[in-house]
């Protein structure tokens, strides 16, 4: 399955996994919960996931290097400080707050599976080729990147 690696852009598999959600939650109305405070709950998870978005692209870009996903290959630097210290994925991790953020809103169990199913599809075929990249790229200071930060949190 090498051939999906860094094909999908992850957003549009952020945006899939929401509609997912979104059906699952319509054909199992048994597996709703209530959630006290469901509206801020997910626009706080929402938000947070916006802000781990937005503030690695703003260190990508005054660090001169490719924020794109679908061609990890062009990195020309490593980015280790700020958000980084404490995740290397951070736009990852990002997207799966607005996901959960989405689930929350949903209150239902079942939209709930599309976090994870986010987390473990990105791992496998967007971060691990990325890894790849950045070991062969920047194999001491990537190396030391991943003894500092965990993939996720």
């Amino acid at each position: 399955m090498r051939w999906l690696e860094t094909k999908v852009p992850p957003p549009f598999v952020m945006l899939l996994l929401g509609a997912a959600a979104f059906g699952a939650s319509q054909l199992l109305p048994a597996l709703a919960f209530a959630l006290p405070l469901r509206t801020f709950a997910a626009i706080a998870s929402a938000l947070a996931g916006l802000a781990l978005n937005v503030l690695p692209k703003l260190a990508f870009q005054h660090a001169g290097t490719t924020v794109n996903p679908l061609r990890p290959g062009s990195t020309t630097q490593l980015v280790t400080s700020g958000i980084y210290r404490f995740t290397r994925n951070p736009m990852y991790l990002g997207h799966a707050m607005i996901l959960l953020g989405w689930a929350l809103y949903l209150q239902n169990a079942a939209a709930l599976v599309a976090v994870p199913a986010f987390m473990l599809y990105i791992s496998r075929f967007q971060i691990q080729p990325e890894e790849r990249h950045l070991s062969a790229g920047f194999p001491h200071e990537y190396a030391a990147l991943c003894k500092q930060a965990p993939r996720w949190l």
